[in-house]
């Protein structure tokens, strides 16, 4: 019927089973990964599941890959990229690569900025191999409790995932795989989303998250696609601004496509 495919699309729901919980008096989600939750908490004492802080999420020991722990608290005051990868995962191995590159070249920059590797390996003896390749830290793989709620607070739905968060600890972005392989060069970093995106092969799987408005236009000549962004951009804000108002991501996604 016509009102489920409403909620579908309402809730970006992309596979079955899929739980979600609301917030009655308000409409908003509380939690995407209610399959997670009753797995995690069969009892339901953490009722009723709400977002927690980043800094409440991740508290306890984190790893270094030469064996040397820190506190969670050392993240404070830096960006962070929250990675959930698994070796097994051939797109998860190939972001690495590119994505160790980048973690490089924003320190050099001098920025505060720190990676979290969230592991789903299927054993520890993988996740130390795959880990033994990242410059950064690590929840350690035995605690999947702690794992298993940062897999529920950003709603987790597929690896590789990285997002990007903000020195508070507040989301900039959940495409970071998707930035870190538009700017290699990393010269956008934090990666602030854009309200406008230009169509490319490596953002083109956000087509897939839900209603999307993308402007077709001969890109034969270059001034053609700068001239299409000039012409939705002021659209885009708005909607984006009126969504963001009410604590919503906006319904639409906004792209320019050239060949």
């Amino acid at each position: 019927s016509l009102l489920q495919l409403k909620l579908w699309n309402k809730y970006r729901v992309s596979n079955i089973p899929s739980l979600i919980f609301i917030d009655a008096s308000t409409g908003k989600v509380v939690c995407r990964n209610g399959l997670l939750v009753i797995r995690d908490d069969p009892e339901g004492l953490e009722f009723p599941w709400g977002p927690k802080p980043f800094s409440e999420v991740v508290a306890g020991p984190l790893l270094r890959n030469n064996g040397q722990t820190l506190d969670s608290s050392a993240l404070e005051g830096s960006h962070v990229g929250v990675y959930f990868s698994a070796h097994w995962c051939p797109p998860c191995r190939s972001l690495t690569r590119v994505l160790v590159e980048s973690y490089r070249k924003i320190k050099e920059a001098g920025q505060k900025f720190e990676i979290l590797f969230v592991s789903a390996d299927r054993s520890e003896d993988s996740f130390k191999q795959y880990f033994s390749e990242m410059p950064w830290v690590a929840v350690p793989y035995a605690d999947e409790a702690r794992r298993s709620r940062l897999n529920r607070l950003y709603g987790i739905q597929g690896i590789p995932t990285l997002i990007v968060l903000d020195p508070k600890g507040e989301v900039i972005t959940r495409q970071g795989r998707v930035e870190v392989l538009n700017d290699i060069e990393c010269r956008e970093f934090p990666w602030h989303p854009k309200p406008v995106l230009e169509l490319t092969d490596s953002n083109a799987v956000q087509l897939n998250e839900g209603p999307c408005l993308v402007l077709f236009v001969d890109s034969e000549d270059d001034g053609e696609s700068e001239a299409a962004k000039q012409l939705i951009q002021p659209i885009a804000e708005k909607i984006i601004a009126k969504y963001k108002a009410k604590e919503e991501e906006a319904p639409l996604l906004f792209f320019v496509a050239g060949e």
